[in-house]
């Protein structure tokens, strides 16, 4: 089976539904922290964020071959070179397919090679498995753990992560 093709676009007024419609998705929405809220509200939510997006915050649509959206990707920080990732594959019904590994995997060379980036970190709750099992499948540097977290209702902790375009571009040159 061939893997889905994602590729990495700016938000468009015309993803708000679609991402919108994630907040019906209880399993999704315990996962990915969503307080419950109205669809409305969800829509005019991602409506300003393609508007006037936070300062800092490069998301970007995470689409399939057919030009749906299946997730999006987040850089984020304001120091110069280096950002933070971040990722989500939504609704639940995705999960599990690889997606996830894809769209971060995605994040990181646009990161690199878009935004000429020297160094991209995350971080995620030890609770959440399988993020943390995707940052660890990209190979980037544990480097400890952080602050106290919750996920799913469980304490937890943070774990961080790292990698430099140096270490990135060295074992991935395509």
């Amino acid at each position: 089976m061939t893997p889905t093709v994602l590729h990495l676009r700016p938000l468009q007024h015309r993803d708000a539904p679609a991402l919108a419609g994630w907040g019906r998705d209880e399993l999704f929405c315990r996962h990915v922290g969503w307080a419950a809220t109205s669809s409305a509200a969800l829509h005019d939510f991602w409506v300003r964020q393609v508007e006037d997006p936070p300062t800092g915050l490069i998301r970007l649509a995470v689409e399939n071959a057919d030009g749906g959206v299946v997730g999006y990707v987040d850089l984020h920080g304001s120091n110069p070179g280096e950002k933070e990732l971040g990722f989500v594959i939504g609704p639940s019904r995705r999960w599990g397919a690889g997606l996830g590994r894809r769209a971060a995997e995605a994040g990181l060379t646009y990161g690199f090679k878009e935004l000429g980036l020297d160094c991209i970190w995350a971080e995620a709750p030890a609770a959440n498995t399988a993020s943390v099992r995707i940052l660890r499948s990209l190979q980037m540097q544990e480097t400890g753990e952080g602050g106290p977290g919750v996920f799913l209702g469980e304490d937890s902790h943070y774990l961080h992560f790292r990698t430099k375009r140096a270490d990135w571009t060295g074992s991935r040159e395509r």
